[in-house]
């Protein structure tokens, strides 16, 4: 098959032969400094970088050239989402999974997990307990079942979550993480209100992916991959892409992953909302040790700096499988969202589950709570936002990339973000939290470009004080 990004078929758009093609260009020239040279030029326009130069960019063996890689990444996170990380929490509802993938714990064949689901009141029990942390922003997960996770099952979810109102607690957000679907269903998922559709790609490597995952309906390659197609079809314009470093060789993955992009920019003129970088973490049944394309903290973190130079406007997640010091060190490097005081277990949040009755689809790494990682996060000099303005607004799929692009991002994100930061601390930080958190905020008052704004925000902070919520820009 033909290489072709805007074609809708999987093996055209993810071309075996023009990733071994990039792979090879890369390795002739990681060590051509001129070229290596262009390519910089070119990412300092800012507007991105095709597969094949990002390639060239990661293979470098230059430590020079690395760094100016490195430095770069650094200008154009903080140029496009300035020194703000927003904050989310996954929500496992279900483990029941009909599928056979060999790195998952939730596969058919494991019968020592502890099979879960959540009824709405254990549901709403959870989104309490999360509102109680601080948190506006959720990603629901579910095993693939029709039988136990139906459709009908995550649209009742989300009407739930968000009906629970909880002190000043509300869930304003709801992302989705759920298996491949069809247009109808994802047009369901819009009308419920959702946020990103997020689905991982796995693996990109076409006979990887069908030897990892050898029984279930995930077994379908072309099925899977074009699930961001039928989404945006399906009418959500902000879908989230992301693989799973340590099944198949990083350079493999790393082209897949922005062609991916390019293919989704082609068709429907905006690429991903996100894209996020898990590397395979220790599970019930699963050692990592069983798999040898493992990826070293150095080799992530340039994985991390060149997509965020070939890709400048796209968000990036890390979750709490990294640890603290891995993802402080990738903070600066592109990341624009984190997970904080996650559980990865169904029923995890109101109390901690037994260890005979584990239900957890991985390892966490970064234990700490929330109110931990926002201390931390604003001890680093960021802000931790909690802000989901732009989705309830309609900024979502080319207007948010239409903002970020013009700059005028930092009007409207970054005194989101201050309001939102003002909320948590007045809600639910511990005090040394809030007493930094005041100090940021008045620091960071006077970055907002328009003075107007900074005297509405300023205004909008005492009332906060007074008990008012929910201002946004």
């Amino acid at each position: 098959m033909n290489y072709n990004p805007a074609s809708k078929k999987a093996e055209e758009f993810i071309n075996h032969e023009e990733i071994l093609e990039t792979l090879e260009y890369a390795q002739a020239n990681k060590n051509n400094v001129e070229l290596i040279d262009q390519i910089l030029a070119k990412a300092r326009l800012k507007k991105g970088l095709s597969h094949r130069e990002a390639a060239v960019l990661l293979d470098c063996e230059i430590p020079e050239k690395t760094q100016e890689i490195f430095e770069l990444a650094r200008q154009i996170k903080e140029e496009f989402y300035g020194n703000r990380i927003v904050m989310f929490a996954p929500l496992y509802l279900s483990n029941y999974c009909v599928n056979g993938c060999l790195y998952c714990p939730y596969h058919l064949k494991n019968k020592h997990i502890a099979r879960k689901k959540l009824t709405q009141e254990e549901i709403r029990r959870e989104v309490i307990a999360l509102q109680d942390m601080g948190h506006k922003r959720l990603a629901l997960e579910t095993g693939e079942d029709p039988v136990n996770n139906p459709i009908e099952y995550i649209l009742e979810s989300i009407r739930t979550i968000y009906s629970i109102k909880h002190k000043n607690g509300a869930i304003r957000r709801v992302n989705v993480n759920i298996a491949a679907t069809t247009v109808e269903n994802y047009r369901k998922l819009k009308e419920a209100g959702i946020g990103t559709y997020i689905l991982f790609q796995e693996t990109y490597h076409k006979e990887s992916y069908e030897r990892l995952h050898p029984t279930g309906p995930k077994h379908n390659y072309c099925y899977h991959t074009e699930a961001m197609d039928r989404a945006m079809e399906g009418g959500i314009d902000d879908v989230g892409i992301g693989v799973l470093f340590g099944l198949e060789l990083y350079r493999y993955e790393f082209a897949g992953l922005l062609m991916h992009a390019e293919h989704l920019e082609a068709v429907f003129g905006v690429g991903p909302h996100t894209i996020s970088v898990p590397r395979l973490r220790r599970a019930d049944d699963i050692d990592p040790d069983e798999f040898d394309n493992g990826i070293s903290d150095e080799i992530f973190e340039k994985i991390v700096a060149c997509i965020r130079v070939a890709v400048p406007y796209t968000g990036m997640i890390i979750s709490t499988r990294e640890s603290k010091a891995c993802r402080e060190r990738v903070l600066k490097l592109g990341i624009s969202q984190i997970s904080g005081g996650s559980r990865t277990s169904v029923g995890g949040y109101v109390e901690e589950e037994p260890e005979e009755e584990n239900s957890a689809q991985f390892d966490v790494s970064d234990n700490r709570t929330l109110d931990q990682v926002v201390r931390w996060l604003m001890e680093l000099g960021y802000i931790p936002s909690f802000c989901t303005a732009c989705y309830r607004e309609g900024r979502t799929g080319d207007r948010f990339m239409s903002l970020c692009k013009s700059g005028q991002i930092q009007n409207c994100c970054h005194p989101n973000a201050l309001m939102t930061l003002k909320e948590y601390l007045e809600d639910y930080a511990a005090p040394e939290t809030k007493r930094i958190g005041e100090a940021l905020i008045q620091k960071e008052i006077g970055n907002i470009p328009k003075e107007k704004v900074q005297e509405i925000v300023r205004k909008n902070l005492a009332e906060i004080e007074q008990g008012k919520r929910d201002f946004r820009f």
